[in-house]
């Protein structure tokens, strides 16, 4: 049901409850919360890198960081014909990252942002909400390298609310909704961090073991940030 008075602290509730706010279009002054019968999550231990997905990892040349340019991920997210992200949500998400419960990962080729992914943590788990890609294999590249750090970090769900066959290329799959609030209990009883000190992984790293050495990789920048 739709709800005018939500707050960041109040958000924050919500997805420790298994739950998550959504607009039916980026006009509709609306958040109405959702809470979907079977979940979409990506296990972090099984994450697909195809051969061409390794090779752009190896071979791009784009740049990675975090929480650099959070409110301009948000926006190539909302990007889009339609968009769930409206005014509201925006003004959320965006005083979340302030408090320091949001986080983007952002993909840049030069001084262009040409991808990234943005979410929120609590505890051990980190609920993907959105993702934008400006470049061919830019939002996939995102992804491994999110899923890198968040294995790094100590997370243990990564939930991506809907299973899309984009996210089910890559390994994503989906489960009930009994079963999702069961991990989600355990990781929130857990702790993890976004940007673990000393974090800094090499395109290698990522791309996973026997892919050979790339000629010129991604760079890792990252703005430590709990």
């Amino acid at each position: 049901m739709p709800d005018q008075t939500i707050t960041p602290e109040l958000l924050l509730r919500g997805y420790a409850a298994g739950i998550f706010p959504m607009a039916q279009g980026r006009d509709d002054p609306e958040i109405h919360w959702i809470d979907p019968r079977r979940r979409g999550i990506l296990p972090l231990d099984g994450f697909h890198i195809s051969r061409s997905l390794r090779r752009t990892i190896l071979t791009c040349g784009w740049t990675v960081t975090i929480d650099t340019a959070f409110a301009e991920t948000l926006q190539g997210c909302a990007d889009r014909p339609e968009t769930w992200i409206n005014a509201p949500i925006f003004a959320l998400y965006t005083d979340l990252h302030t408090a320091g419960f949001a986080h983007s990962l952002e993909v840049w080729e030069g001084q262009t942002l040409v991808g990234g992914v943005y979410g929120v943590t609590l505890g051990a788990a980190f609920f993907g909400e959105s993702m934008f890609s400006r470049r061919t294999d830019a939002s996939k590249l995102a992804l491994a390298y999110a899923v890198h750090r968040l294995r790094a970090g100590g997370f243990s769900l990564f939930d991506t609310q809907f299973l899309t066959p984009h996210l089910a290329s890559l390994g994503g799959v989906e489960i009930t909704r009994f079963d999702y609030r069961r991990r989600l209990s355990t990781a929130l009883e857990r702790s993890a961090r976004f940007a673990p000190e000393g974090y800094c992984p090499s395109p290698s790293d990522v791309a996973g073991p026997s892919t050979g050495a790339g000629s010129a990789g991604v760079t890792q920048r990252s703005t430590q940030t709990s």
